[in-house]
């Protein structure tokens, strides 16, 4: 085929320049002929992709297509159910309820009721009236002599440096506005979460914010930031549900100089946490650290994130719990089917347990050692609407974060760009050329109004079930 283009080639340049003797003008064309000549030289000489070798200046169309297949799956192939990893269904009425729109659905179910899995609730004769202002749970044990009431609905773990400052800042707006806390992620606390909203502070195995130069854990710099009022609560990252048992990856392209300054890192160079943390090593020493850090930061609610692995391994934490009597104030359970971090296909796919698995799990064994009333249960993973929340707490949870949710009430378009630092909405990148397009001032009003809305529906719900407390 490299033999054709070169003929063709050959023949369509006589051909101009046959015509130019008669029709000069038709030398103009070569502006767009010679380009094209060029580019398909290039194609049939360069030796790493075979369809453009073999098919000089077509073969790119393979690419082009290739590049916009996204876009294609979801403007004109998928339905309302059939997007992945987030439905359509569930991204609208995020949408709606973050601006503020008509969220209602005309002319019933799109689902088919008698489907395998499908989920519903049973209904009261007896309906209730409730306010969903009232719906909060108090986290903090025993132990803990600086209690949070949080509410049932709030952000999940998202470092800045995955997001950037436009989206972290309208996050913590949000959260501020509608009373509900914000995670940090493992990167840290920046200038940007400090906006006035309540955070949880997530130690990963980084140790950002708080770490020596060896990247160890620094007790000195830990006390002096969890010291924050707006800090109210410690979360200790042992694992996440996109990549449990492997650590934090954030890509070169988004280390900007303020990412690297906040997190004490080389600009522009990969950051990859290690898989496990330093500071302890097993369940005894993991229950230590708890308290090291509630003592620290004077009595302040401390507990754990994982996605549920080896069901002896979280045995033997409960174990050493009876036998230290240090408890954690609570535990997130995060479901391998959570997805804001970056991971290699296997472990996104094959690695963790579902939340809904791990979640019962955690419940049944933290019930069946006693422990239940001393530990809230946190439940991440998929969660975006009233009835996701529902499901999680019957279950057992006590409340739910959700993190991609509230990216998509920020204005994410899942286009699936999170990894390369090309978000076209802003969102998940630190281009600034990009980050321009998400406007604070609208984007933490539509998180606010998100948040407020599924609450409300979800306490909707309740009533509608007969719950009166």
């Amino acid at each position: 085929m490299f033999l054709l283009f070169i003929i063709i080639s050959l023949v369509v340049f006589s051909t101009v320049g046959t015509i130019a003797l008669i029709w000069p003008p038709i030398l103009f064309s070569l502006v767009v002929f010679l380009p094209l000549f060029l580019l398909g030289l290039l194609d049939g000489l360069q030796k790493r992709q075979a369809v453009r070798r073999n098919f000089p200046l077509i073969g790119n169309l393979r690419y082009f297509f290739e590049l916009i297949r996204p876009e294609l799956q979801q403007y004109f192939v998928e339905s309302n159910h059939s997007g992945r990893p987030v439905p359509r269904e569930f991204r609208s009425v995020v949408y709606q309820r973050a601006k503020g729109q008509l969220e209602t659905l005309p002319f019933g179910t799109q689902r088919d009721v008698h489907a395998e899995g499908h989920e519903w609730v049973h209904h009261s004769m007896d309906p209730q009236n409730l306010n969903f202002k009232d719906i909060r749970v108090t986290i903090g044990g025993p132990q803990c002599t600086k209690p949070y009431s949080a509410s049932v609905m709030n952000i999940s773990a998202m470092s800045y440096g995955a997001l950037s400052k436009a989206a972290i800042t309208a996050l913590n707006l949000g959260a501020k506005e509608g009373d509900f806390f914000h995670n940090t992620g493992e990167g840290g606390i920046s200038s940007y979460h400090l906006q006035g909203g309540d955070l949880c502070w997530q130690i990963g195995t980084g140790y950002f914010g708080c770490r020596t130069k060896e990247g160890h854990f620094c007790p000195d710099s830990f006390a002096k930031k969890s010291q924050l009022d707006v800090v109210k609560l410690i979360e200790i990252k042992i694992s996440q549900g996109a990549k449990p048992g492997k650590g934090g990856l954030l890509p070169g392209s988004k280390v900007t100089a303020e990412v690297a300054e906040i997190r004490g890192v080389e600009l522009g160079k990969d950051v990859v946490s290690p898989s496990k943390h330093s500071a302890f090593s097993t369940p005894r020493e993991l229950l230590e650290f708890v308290e090291k850090l509630r003592n620290l930061s004077g009595g302040k609610p401390v507990g754990f994130k994982l996605c549920v692995g080896h069901h002896s391994e979280f045995f033997a934490i409960c174990k050493a719990m009876v036998k230290t009597k240090i408890y954690p104030d609570f535990i997130t359970v995060d479901g391998s089917e959570g997805g804001t971090g970056a991971a290699p296909l296997e472990f996104s796919n094959s690695v963790g347990r579902p939340l809904d698995e791990g979640l019962a799990f955690v419940v049944d064994t933290l019930n069946g050692f006693d422990l239940r009333d001393k530990i809230k249960i946190i439940a991440a993973g998929k969660v975006f609407t009233s009835f996701h929340m529902l499901t999680k707490l019957a279950l057992g949870a006590d409340l739910v974060n959700s993190a991609r949710g509230m990216m998509l009430a920020l204005g994410c378009i899942q286009a699936l760009k999170c990894n390369s630092n090309h978000c076209p909405v802003g969102v998940a990148t630190t281009n600034p050329h990009l980050v321009r397009g998400l406007n604070v001032a609208d984007k933490y009003l539509r998180v606010h109004r998100y948040h407020d809305r599924t609450v409300k529906t979800f306490v909707d719900i309740l009533g509608a079930m007969g719950y009166s407390e």
